[in-house]
């Protein structure tokens, strides 16, 4: 979980969440050769007492500064794609849980081996124990097995919602009327806490989202 003074991302607890750091660090990588280049090219432009005045145009100077950007797109574009059809990929899942977002809070439903029905409400300040995180925990964890494909249906009942959990890479919308699905692969035991990512009224900041990972 993300805690006081984190500048970086959460640990990833899914494969496809390695992917996506390995992603940002990619592009950061890219962004920062661009940045140096840039103000190492300003730098010397400012500092330069000499001009040139015959130079009224340059023809291979612009076909390097149109070509650049367009090869550096294509190394952003690529892994990128690649990315979203993976996170878009369905994968024989073991179970399947269907989750509701309300105003405010969580219900789900497992319906593949019994059909098991309940809510998940933030626990407020004044009824928290010593081990709960505050605005985080909540009275009923999603408990799924670890090492197994996971398939969330999400929907909302009211206004639009969105179901996240960063350690995961998962957010998806919750959308009234509409039925989105999503994979996600757990790779280790622990808890995972996410929130709704999508302003939904007055108590959009107390409808937070706990899973647990457990060894089956």
């Amino acid at each position: 979980m993300a805690t006081w003074k984190t500048l970086t991302l959460q640990d990833s607890a899914s494969p496809l969440m390695e992917q996506l750091m390995f992603f940002h660090d990619h592009t950061l990588l890219i962004l920062l050769m661009i940045t140096v280049m840039v103000s190492y090219l300003m730098t010397s432009l400012f500092t330069n007492k000499y001009n040139y005045r015959f130079l009224l145009e340059g023809q291979m100077i612009e076909l390097i500064w149109t070509i650049l950007p367009a090869v550096t797109l294509i190394f952003i574009a690529l892994p990128s794609l690649r990315l979203l059809y993976l996170l878009d990929e369905i994968n024989n899942p073991l179970i399947t849980i269907k989750t509701i977002g309300h105003q405010w809070y969580w219900s789900y439903e497992y319906s593949d081996f019994k059909n098991i029905e309940f809510d998940s409400y933030m626990i407020p300040s004044n009824e928290m124990k010593k081990f709960n995180f505050r605005l985080l925990d909540v009275d009923n964890r999603i408990a799924i097995p670890y090492n197994s494909q996971i398939r969330m249906l999400v929907t909302a009942a009211d206004v639009l919602h969105s179901w996240t959990i960063p350690s995961l890479s998962v957010k998806i919308d919750a959308t009234p009327g509409r039925l989105n699905q999503i994979n996600f692969f757990v790779n280790r035991t622990g808890i995972f806490f996410g929130q709704c990512s999508e302003i939904c009224g007055a108590n959009h900041s107390f409808m937070p989202i706990v899973l647990e990972s457990i060894s089956p």
